[in-house]
């Protein structure tokens, strides 16, 4: 029981999603399209979203 617990996850796959994550929201690819099954690495992804679609938004106003 113990192997259920152990996290299918290290800091380098979670910063992986979370660039996957800032890239997709940069160039404006839906939210939706989040590939990840597991909660945390999606999380991680959603939030790396978050910003870089932020990022877009405020170069748009910008420009």
């Amino acid at each position: 029981m113990a192997d259920d617990a152990t996290p299918q996850w290290s800091l380098e796959s979670l910063t992986k999603a979370y660039q996957q994550g800032y890239m997709a929201g940069l160039t404006g690819q839906p939210r939706t399209r989040q590939p990840y099954p597991a909660e945390i690495p999606a999380a991680a992804w959603e939030a790396g979203w978050d910003d870089g679609f932020e990022q877009m938004r405020l170069q748009q106003h910008s420009a």
